[in-house]
């Protein structure tokens, strides 16, 4: 390589750098291309900085440690010019960064091929690693990152060995023309330690410099400030601070005249917003560094506005050609999506390192042993293996079984098509014109349904009311989606859940045809069981996700006690979702912890005394108690404690005995079925029988059946309990345990079936798992096929809804300008035989959410008494004293109890109204309805829960993420 000559003069800049110096040194003797002389300045070293240098150099220029990098290069470059030669080009180093050989040769070499440079930076390495790659030249965002065009951990395979100009380069092997330097003014005295070459090359590109990075000169660098390694009185202990300082101060002295008022703004928000991502990865301290960095910003504005003016009398360059040094503006979105990925990934992917962490602990312990069982396994459970390298969409479509698993997932979406468009009926109230009202609903203390109540809203419209508004504030869309994705969320779930639980067996988990089958059958519990049919929205999400539940609950295994409290938090996340939507999963949840507790106790005390060990368990019982005591509190003191253990939905509900748990079918009222034949249902608790035979999974198989049996224990000694509501009497929520019972039998079969793979199949055995696959074929392919065919139910059927049903749509309607809001409609229904059963309807109706009120508020007993006068003897005082309750229609849809509409016609104090339909009944008030002071109100103390229930749901979702920034450690 020719070496062009040049004057050049080294300036190395130090401060407690002695354990990299003598690398350094050695970099600087081993250059092919010589320094005219060098300049060597120490910030107070504590250590044997000055010494090495001084055996070295022969100006070595002490200055204190709060000397700044910036002041040390512009001190270096005040001594240059009084020199009696000054250099043609000055060469920076950090103590921290040693160069390769040909760096400095191979700089004055580009700088004589491409003359219209004046900044030239080489490429930079990862010092010890040498390898990966840190920069080739920079530039930052409109963010304020420092953006390098590289990938994260990138290695160097010449991959980016193309000289082209950049916006700034290192100071660390900076070449640089030192009039240059010394036209801009050195360095900017106010950035102490970091951001100086990103704001030398910007002003150098704005006053019409050219900035080139040339990737064939090589630098290494431990980026010991950055990193941390090196903390000085100027870093301070925080050195993010520093660096978000830096980057708002030189995008605000740099950027654009004219928009620094609306770049300031835009930092507020901008701050927040990032103070938001910390947070949720659990680094508040980085969080408050971004604050304290904006606040150093508002309060230096004078600064930044000199700093500004004196740019501008240097800027002289076209606009265009700088702008085009800069990042796009869509690159910090692209950030954000990375991050999302991130978090995601490593959510997901806590439960399989489990597994893979239990199977390279026994390889540990037996290596010969461990490889002998994977051969055999691998023997037993062939499977085609298609290259890693290939495309996500090849190894799809080459893949039988997942190409199956979307086909299931489809036809789910496709038998679940009766929740396309508004969703309302038998089970499932109509929903809300506006989520504004489900909000209204969450905040009252006193709602204006009936004659008003104190009976809170049920929490399953709180996460109903977020996922609205997320989908534009639609209720009806977000109810619509939880029911028609409900199906192949499950169908995820369980696949995740039951592969990792096969791979806690062997090492290569259970065929995935066998995943395929176990998961397509929990998928369509909810819906063979006459839930979705129903309306009944609780077994519906119950379904969707409990395997998500069970699968957060196998990280209390996991051997490292940070992942453990994370699974903690994600199980009590999954569980307060899951018991809003269902009681009996928190009822169920805390029996089987207060057993575990017993149990371990007597057989595990040791456990007991390691809070890391019984800690996320506690944590997961403690989470549902903590977030929905804003809605069970008031419940308990309203009189409305039934809410604790009846699923959302309109009353009556079907039954559900011992019988129609094991086979995962409901009964409705008239005794028919209500979801697919019976006999189907057959299938999984016989697959679970024989589950038991396979020796090597049966320990985990009995866990299952007493998980199982245990569930229907507690949910038959709970239904004895009698629910006295004004609809009859009713019983504890099934859907909770109806779904979980099915889903712990295809547990066991599924872990069955894979035993019996895994000690092989001959004679009778392998005649006995053909017939239970035939059985399990049959079972899941009829199921799948009934509910594809006909099995989605009628949810626009509201023959059982004390509601809507009937009521002419005009006396429901808000914007009526005959009826003020107060007015209400008198919906009677039964006989006087049969008993008589009334709702009083306001504004719009009762909706989705308003039901549950409805029901466990009941109807006063004033009214009640009107009601009945009203059915035995109507005349006109009990006419009036319906106006005095607010009433201003009566309507008995059909069919009417012909001796009760007789006796109201008979009053003479009604006129006939108006009906859709024949057989319905509805009368009109000829006195003028009074105001029954029925008003929603707030106040303060529920306010207070939901907010303290807000910033406590904020901060359990913080403690389920994971951590994925790393913290810097000083060495």
């Amino acid at each position: 390589m020719p070496i062009v000559q040049a004057s050049v003069a080294l300036v190395l800049v130090s401060h407690n750098g002695a354990g990299w110096l003598p690398t350094v040194i050695d970099g600087i003797r081993n250059q092919q291309a010589p320094v005219s002389f060098a300049v060597t300045i120490d910030t107070g070293s504590t250590d044997r900085s000055v010494e090495i240098l001084e055996e070295t150099f022969a100006q070595v220029v002490k200055l204190p440690a709060s000397t700044t990098f910036a002041d040390a290069a512009n001190e270096a470059l005040a001594i240059l010019h009084q020199a009696a030669q000054p250099p043609e080009w000055i060469w920076f180093l950090h103590d921290d960064s040693t160069p390769d050989p040909h760096a400095l040769a191979t700089l004055l070499n580009a700088a004589e091929e491409y003359p219209e440079a004046d900044i030239l930076g080489p490429k930079i390495r990862e010092w010890p690693s040498l390898r990966r790659m840190l920069e080739l030249g920079v530039s930052i965002s409109v963010t304020g990152n420092r953006e390098t065009g590289l990938e994260r951990g990138e290695y160097d395979q010449g991959q980016h060995d193309e000289v082209r100009r950049v916006l700034a380069v290192n100071t660390a092997g900076m070449l640089i023309r030192r009039e240059v330097l010394e036209y801009l003014g050195g360095f900017d005295k106010h950035l102490p330690v970091l951001g100086t070459d990103m704001d030398l090359g910007w002003r150098a590109a704005n006053a019409g410099f050219t900035t080139i990075a040339v990737p064939d000169a090589v630098v290494f660098h431990v980026e010991a400030a950055h990193r941390g390694v090196r903390k000085t009185q100027l870093t301070g202990r925080r050195i993010h601070y520093q660096e978000r300082r830096a980057a708002l101060y030189t995008l605000l002295v740099n950027g654009r005249p004219g928009m620094l008022p609306l770049t300031m703004v835009r930092f507020f928000f901008q701050t927040l917003w990032r103070m938001l991502g910390f947070i949720l990865v659990r680094d508040p301290g980085t969080a408050l560094d971004d604050l304290a960095a904006l606040g150093w910003i508002y309060g230096h504005t004078g600064q930044i506005m000199l700093a500004k003016r004196r740019r501008r009398k240097q800027a002289h360059a076209d606009k265009d050609v700088v702008k085009a040094l800069l990042p796009p503006p869509w690159l910090p979105y692209r950030h954000g999506l990375d991050f999302v990925s991130d978090v995601a990934t490593a959510v997901t992917l806590q439960a399989s390192d489990i597994a893979e962490r239990r199977q390279m602990a026994q390889a540990e312990a037996d290596p010969a042993s461990f490889a002998a069982k994977r051969q055999a396994e691998r023997a037993q459970l062939e499977e085609d293996e298609i290259p890693a390298e290939t495309g996500w969409l090849v190894r799809l479509f080459t893949n039988p079984v997942a190409v199956l698993l979307v086909v299931v997932g489809i036809l789910g979406v496709i038998g679940a098509r009766a929740a396309l468009g508004g969703v309302a009926g038998s089970g499932l109230g109509p929903t809300p014109q506006n989520v504004g009202d489900w909000w209204q609903l969450q905040f009252e203390s006193w709602h204006a349904i009936s004659q008003g109540t104190g009976v809170p809203a049920p929490p399953h419209v709180f996460p109903l009311a977020v996922l609205a508004t997320f989908l534009g504030g639609n209720p009806s869309l977000a109810v619509s989606a939880v029911m028609l994705l409900s199906f192949p969320i499950a169908l995820g779930g369980a696949w995740r859940l039951l592969r990792v639980a096969g791979r806690l067996i062997s090492h290569l988990g259970a065929p995935r045809w066998l995943l395929l089958w176990g998961a397509t059958a929990y998928a369509l519990v909810p819906y063979v069981s006459g839930a979705f049919g129903d309306g009944r929205i609780g077994a519906v999400v119950v379904g969707a996700l409990l395997p998500w539940l069970a699968h957060a609950a196998l990280g209390f295994s996991d051997p490292v006690a940070d992942r453990r409290w994370r699974a903690g938090w994600r199980t009590g996340l999954l569980l307060t979702i899951i018991t809003a939507f269902a009681p009996m999963a928190f009822l169920v949840a805390a029996v089987f912890a207060a057993v575990i507790f017993i149990v371990a106790r007597r057989l595990m005390p040791a456990v007991l005394s390691d809070r890391d060990q019984w800690g996320p368990p506690t944590a997961a019982i403690a989470t549902p108690v903590g977030l929905l005591l804003p809605w069970w509190l008031p419940s308990i003191f309203s009189g409305g404690w039934a809410g604790l253990l009846l699923d959302p939905g309109r009353l009556p509900a079907p039954a559900a005995g011992g019988f129609d748990l094991l086979v995962g079918r409901l009964t409705g009222l008239d005794g028919s079925d209500l979801g697919a034949p019976w006999w189907l249902g057959l299938a999984l608790p016989l697959l679970a029988v024989l589950a038991l035979i396979p020796s090597r999974t049966r320990i985990p198989v009995m866990v299952c059946w007493i998980g199982a049996v245990a569930t229907a224990v507690v949910t038959m000694l709970l239904s004895w309990i009698p629910i006295h509501l004004d609809a009859g009497i009713a019983r504890v929520g099934w859907g909770f345990p109806l779904v979980a019972i099915q889903g712990l039998a295809v547990v066991a079969a599924v872990l069955g079936a894979q035993g019996a793979i895994l000690d092989g199949l001959s004679g009778l055995r392998k005649i006995m798992v053909g017939a239970a696959a035939a059985v399990a074929a049959v079972g899941v392919v009829g199921s799948l096929g009934w509910f594809v065919y006909a099995g989605s139910g009628d949810l626009t059927d509201n023959t059982r809804a004390l509601g809507h049903t009937g009521v002419p749509s005009y006396m429901l309607d808000p914007t009526s300008t005959t009826l003020g809001p107060e007015d209400g409609v008198l919906v009677l229904r039964g006989s006087v035989d049969e008993g008589i059963r009334y709702a009083v309807l306001r504004n719009d109706g009762i909706t989705l959410g308003e039901d549950e009120i409805a029901q466990l508020a009941g109807g006063s007993d004033e009214l009640t008494g009107v009601v009945r006068r009203l059915a035995a003897d109507p005349d006109d005082a009990v006419i009036g004293d319906l106006a005095a309750q607010g009433v201003a229609y009566i309507v008995m849809p059909g069919p009417a109890d012909s001796s009760v509409a007789e006796g109201i016609d008979a009053s003479g104090s009604v006129t006939q109204a108006s009906t859709v339909e024949r057989s319905t009944r509805a009368w009109l008030l000829d006195s003028e309805p009074s105001d029954p002071g029925v008003t929603e109100s707030q106040s303060i103390i529920r306010t207070i829960l939901l907010v303290l229930a807000g910033i406590g749901l904020f901060v359990v979702l913080v403690l389920c993420l994971p951590t994925l920034i790393q913290r810097r450690e000083s060495a």
